[in-house]
């Protein structure tokens, strides 16, 4: 019993892996992500999805002109891995649910038997009928509300990570913002098709398919937000 209880206690500190970096930066500021590979943001591997047949391509010799570019000399959005193009993220979502739902039943069952086998005499005060005499009571009732409201305008730029075979491209960007001892945090990362860039190599979240955003913080105020590890943790196990 005693290995147990020492078990559970040491397996306290390893549940929140950082634990141990948020009891080191006591007193100090968020300390902030170092640039990496925009390609590595939340584990990104390359995309794999259905491609239409290829199609050749007819270049003309000495032409000024090119298919689909955007400017005479050059096209100045982004088309290559490593280039940079700016999301607009323009979120304003609203949404209410309320559902109700009462539920009840009431059943009896009653044979009236008088005999009992001819064991009557051995049943006391108990009769026959009271033996076969059933009857239950059920009822329920459940009410909910779900009330949800987003807003959210942010620009962010985004790096470009892998070229699909349709053209289509795979970006990633990441932006974070430290303001005293509070870190604002936000990716994205998507596929997009390069006719939906602007002429100002700018493209809306909305044209961004297998989108993923996300956007929070860290820091002393996200900490006193959210509940400690071992009440999240009762929470989840309790079964009450």
């Amino acid at each position: 019993m005693k290995k147990l209880i020492l078990l559970a206690v040491l397996s306290v500190p390893l549940a929140g892996c950082g634990t141990f970096d948020r009891i080191k930066n006591i007193g100090k500021a968020p300390e902030l992500t170092p640039m990496e590979n925009p390609s590595k943001i939340y584990g990104q591997r390359p995309v794999a999805m259905p491609m239409p047949i290829p199609e050749a391509r007819n270049n003309q010799a000495n032409s000024l002109w090119r298919t689909n570019a955007r400017t005479f000399f050059n096209d100045q959005r982004a088309n290559n891995v490593g280039d940079i193009l700016t999301v607009s993220i323009n979120i304003s979502d609203s949404a209410n649910v309320r559902n109700t739902t009462e539920r009840s039943k009431t059943s009896a069952e009653d044979s009236d038997l008088s005999n009992f086998f001819g064991l009557e005499k051995h049943l006391g005060d108990i009769t026959p009928g009271a033996l076969t005499s059933l009857g239950s009571t059920s009822s329920n009732k459940g009410e909910g509300s779900v009330a949800r409201s987003e807003t959210i305008n942010l620009t962010v730029a985004a790096v470009v990570t892998q070229v699909m075979p349709n053209d289509n491209m795979v970006i990633a960007g990441r932006q974070e913002v430290r303001i005293n001892h509070e870190v604002r945090d936000l990716l994205i990362s998507g596929i997009v098709r390069p006719q939906d860039i602007s002429s100002s190599n700018i493209i809306a979240h909305t044209q961004i398919a297998e989108a993923r955003i996300s956007y929070g913080g860290r820091g002393i105020i996200s900490d006193a937000q959210n509940p400690r590890y071992g009440q999240q943790l009762y929470d989840i196990i309790f079964p009450f």
